[in-house]
């Protein structure tokens, strides 16, 4: 994270938690993520953590939990500039990719690892040129 990133996490970091998680929630609805899947995309968190954040109650997110947030948010960005429409935008990360072994990008993303989060976002950039 940059110098400035960090300062303005650090300026107000309840409310830098509630609105990333917000827009995570919003992005797993659009997608239809299962909660037992949103968990592990964010680094799985305690079930009560989880709960709790999406309820809105967040004081503070580790830099791992933002920056899983922030890869999650970049894909969804590629794929809606990518796409014709937000619907196939959405639709695409459940559907079976040759270029991760015919798995579909959601499941690659489920293996858990951060690297597989920032792959899959150079692979969409890639893609956009």
């Amino acid at each position: 994270m940059s110098a400035i990133d960090q300062a303005t996490l650090t300026q107000n970091p309840e409310k830098t938690a509630q609105v990333a998680l917000s827009v995570f929630f919003n992005i797993m609805a659009a997608w239809g993520v299962r909660t037992k899947d949103q968990i592990v995309l964010l680094g799985k968190p305690a079930e009560s953590t989880f709960y709790n954040w999406k309820k809105g109650k967040a004081s503070n997110l580790s830099v791992d939990t933002l920056e899983r947030i922030s890869y999650v948010m970049g894909i969804y960005k590629a794929l809606g500039i990518l796409f014709p429409t937000r619907e196939q935008a959405d639709a695409w990360p459940k559907k079976p990719n040759k270029a991760f072994n015919n798995e579909s990008a959601l499941a690659f993303m489920l293996k858990g690892s951060m690297t597989h989060l920032s792959d899959l976002r150079r692979y969409l950039d890639a893609q956009r040129g």
